[in-house]
């Protein structure tokens, strides 16, 4: 039954991906969902994106291992979705822009998208591969297929709708995802686990006296957990991808800080099941079989599919995700500029075609270093890493200071992203927290330098760019102004 259950949860999403291909006729269809989401959809894939097999097998395992404390990793999940909306989605959602590179070119001129968008693409790529491993322990629970099977399984389904329909596929089964996601765990997962474990009566004597501590897990930590991840989610192409599927501001603005709420909820849920999960079944020998193992002991066969369906939800919903962000992030920052090609010309049936392309072939690659790769966690650690020490100063410091030039985010991007990996070979340990702080201080003061030392960006680039945060025509470029 429950093998029943996850089979016709895998047709539907590849249903799903047949009934978007319909919709997607064009290259916004396609990369952005024509932006026309309102408040329901964006809100649920929203929050469907952010919250996969990390937020849930993992954040499940950390609740094991850590108690109360292990829900950081999702709260500061949730703190990004939750700055992101009430601070910055309504101003960049009216750029009309795909990419975060040509957010950065129309804000500083010509010259940054292609240093920006290597980065990018290598932050989505990782982080498609680190979701695509997480189907090995969905289907080796439930079928006990093997590894390589098991991702080749869930990655063909992630990379079939995503081909077929784009990013019209991707929203309507990240959608159905957050359904079963809430319902599994919220309604299924939760109470029936602490129900075995005695109520949370049963949680407070069955566990260690630190296991209700909020710091358990550490104030270096949980600090890492904000600086990456927070600041991570602020400035991700996959995070603003979703933000441009919006139909205005106000939806961007207004439904985003919903999703981040129940990203926060979703953080607690994930802890406790883990802290009931530890008194059901104490000796596991590994923290995230955690998830898979509590739904094997505590349900039958139908609700443990359904909890399983929601594991695969939230891996798939991420791995969708990230996807279609690297076949962007290439096909419109690196490609068209290499090449130096407006990434607008040529005809929507050709744009539909090459993106399915590009969406494909990613696929493949992802599936393919997915089936190889071991250390998963130290691979995204320093894609994050890279990603928040080499673009964060550039992206927020064009939104908040207009004194920053093309130059100085050239230099910032170049010190930070270098300062990061060279922290990380002389510190010698990849999860240290140096890393990232070294990588933002260099990229910070070469910011400021690099932009005080060049000159003012061409007041034309800023008038269309003003003309673009408050919503003008994206063609017109007004006249300078002295």
């Amino acid at each position: 039954m429950d093998v029943a259950v996850v089979g016709l949860y895998l047709a539907a999403m590849i249903a799903f991906g047949f009934w978007g291909k319909r919709r997607a006729t064009t290259q916004s269809d396609f990369l952005v969902a024509g932006r026309r989401l309102g408040p329901l959809l964006y809100s649920g894939t929203m929050a469907a994106i952010v919250l996969g097999g990390a937020s849930t097998i993992g954040g499940v395992g950390l609740g094991y291992e850590y108690g109360l404390s292990g829900m950081w990793l999702v709260v500061a999940i949730g703190t990004g979705i939750l700055a992101l909306s009430l601070l910055i989605a309504g101003r960049i959602q009216r750029l009309g822009v795909y990419t975060v590179s040509q957010m950065l070119e129309l804000r500083y001129g010509p010259g940054s998208s292609v240093l920006s968008g290597v980065v990018m693409f290598g932050y989505t790529l990782m982080l498609s591969v680190t979701s695509t491993i997480a189907y090995a322990t969905i289907f080796g629970a439930l079928l006990d297929l093997g590894r390589v099977p098991s991702i080749v399984v869930g990655g063909a389904v992630v990379v079939l709708y995503s081909t077929l329909g784009g990013m019209w596929s991707i929203t309507l089964t990240d959608f159905v995802q957050f359904v079963i996601k809430t319902v599994g765990i919220f309604f299924v997962l939760l109470p029936v686990v602490v129900l075995e474990a005695g109520g949370f009566g049963g949680l407070a004597d069955g566990l260690p006296a630190d296991a209700l501590s909020l710091t358990t897990i550490g104030g270096g930590t949980i600090v890492t957990y904000f600086v990456v991840y927070t600041f991570g989610l602020l400035i991700g192409q996959d995070i603003w991808q979703r933000v441009f599927t919006a139909r205005s501001p106000g939806v961007a603005r207004w439904a985003g800080t919903a999703a981040g709420v129940y990203c926060l909820l979703y953080g607690v849920a994930g802890a406790v099941i883990g802290m009931a999960a530890r008194v059901v079944l104490p000796a596991l020998d590994a923290r995230d079989d955690a998830f898979a193992a509590v739904v094997e002991a505590t349900m039958p066969a139908l609700l443990a599919g359904l909890v399983l369906a929601a594991a695969l939800a939230a891996v798939m919903s991420t791995s969708s995700g990230a996807l279609i962000a690297t076949a962007t992030v290439f096909s419109q920052d690196i490609v068209a500029r290499l090449r130096g090609r407006d990434p607008e010309a040529g005809s929507e049936h050709e744009h539909v075609r090459s993106n399915r392309l590009y969406v494909a072939g990613f696929g493949v690659v992802m599936i393919a270093i997915a089936c190889v790769l071991q250390d998963v966690v130290a691979a995204l650690t320093i894609a994050y890493d890279i990603l928040v020490g080499g673009l964060l100063v550039a992206i927020l410091g064009g939104l908040v200071w207009r004194r920053g030039t093309n130059v100085g985010a050239l230099v910032s991007m170049a010190a930070g992203t270098l300062a990061t990996l060279v922290t990380m070979v002389v510190v010698g340990d990849i999860y240290a927290n140096e890393p990232i702080y070294y990588g933002l201080a260099a990229a910070l003061a070469g910011y400021l330098a690099g932009s005080l030392a060049s000159r003012p960006t061409d007041p034309q680039v800023l008038a269309t760019w003003d003309r673009r945060l408050t919503g003008g025509p994206a063609a017109r470029t007004p006249s300078a102004t002295p």
